[in-house]
């Protein structure tokens, strides 16, 4: 049976990452590694503060699951012994690259899926002023597809700037649930004159109900308000769309399944992720094909990456190979 070993890795991030909850200046990351006879499966996890992960408590519940791991547990148990969030996601693709390893089958294979294909991913642009981030979009105006952070007051100068810089990208909007009711509606009119594609998570989580009485021309997208598919149900009639980050559903398989039965329900869907290396993205690569929008640019907002890690060219991104995950 396979040993479970757990590292806390640091990345540093290219300038810093700025959201409305704050800034960071390095990726701290998660990784869980499962290693029998020569063979290595790996799996990474983004621990976030907002959902009272921190990494320490994050490695200490993947320690906790050795025995379990050592007595032959897999990932089709997995979600009987751990909650959703990002240690279990760590566990869980580490367990899918595992079994990928010692089949010799890829794990879009193992999970019914055809091979992913390379697809572009949005670019995100921090939070900043006006002036900063219409700079910012000015340098990355080439790129198809640009994430809009936004932080509550001063978001309609903001969204107009972008435009200004890259006037031709499409663009998402995030808000990380910084609008408030008052301002809702001045927001969403600021969008529309910008052509804004997609508005992420404007209200906090909890308290978004205003947003199933809005008239509204852009589709709005859940992320803080939806984990796993347990969520689905509160979700009807406030949102068009749901972000899926592995880190919130806990894992691959758990994604997988909310992908499936979200789809069902007539949401479009966003793969997402954390800021993380090419660990963390690659196992999102196999929801590439559901999705509406990919947010996969990880990789790009780091100083360095790991080796190997994800191919990028602009903002095409290309599926793992096994030397990585899966």
């Amino acid at each position: 049976m396979p040993r479970l070993t757990v590292a806390v890795e640091r990345f540093p991030i290219a300038g810093a990452f700025t959201i409305s909850r704050g800034s960071r200046t390095e990726a701290v990351v998660v990784v869980a590694t499962l290693e029998e006879g020569g063979m290595r499966g790996r799996g990474e996890c983004v621990p976030y503060a907002r959902y009272g992960e921190s990494v320490e408590s994050v490695a200490a519940a993947l320690e906790e699951q050795t025995g379990w791991i050592a007595g032959g547990g897999s990932r089709f148990d997995l979600a009987d012994r751990m909650k959703p969030g990002a240690a279990r996601n760590a566990l869980d693709c580490a367990l899918w690259d595992f079994e990928a390893k010692r089949t010799g089958r890829p794990a879009h294979g193992l999970a019914g899926l055809s091979a992913p294909a390379p697809v572009t991913t949005a670019y995100t642009l921090s939070l900043g002023d006006p002036e900063a981030m219409e700079e910012a979009a000015r340098n990355a105006a080439h790129r198809p597809l640009l994430k809009v952070k936004l932080g509550g007051e001063g978001d309609p100068e903001r969204i107009a700037a972008v435009r200004r810089g890259a006037p031709d990208s499409r663009l998402i909007v995030d808000a990380n649930e910084a609008w408030r009711a008052e301002t809702i509606e001045q927001n969403l009119a600021a969008c529309a004159a910008a052509n804004v594609g997609l508005i992420e998570q404007p209200l906090p989580a909890g308290d978004d109900g205003l947003l199933a009485e809005i008239d509204r021309t852009i589709p709005i997208c859940a992320d803080e308000s939806l984990h796993d598919r347990a969520g689905l149900d509160a979700l009807a009639k406030r949102y068009d769309a749901i972000n899926i980050k592995l880190d919130k559903a806990g894992g691959l398989t758990e994604a997988l399944k909310l992908a499936h039965e979200a789809r069902a329900r007539g949401f479009e869907i966003m793969v997402g992720c954390m800021v993380g290396s090419s660990l963390a993205m690659a196992p999102a690569m196999l929801l590439a094909h559901h999705a509406a929008y990919v947010d996969l640019d990880g990789p790009l907002l780091l100083a360095r990456d790991r080796e190997p890690g994800l191919r990028y060219e602009g903002s095409t991104v290309y599926p793992p190979l096994p030397d990585l995950w899966g």
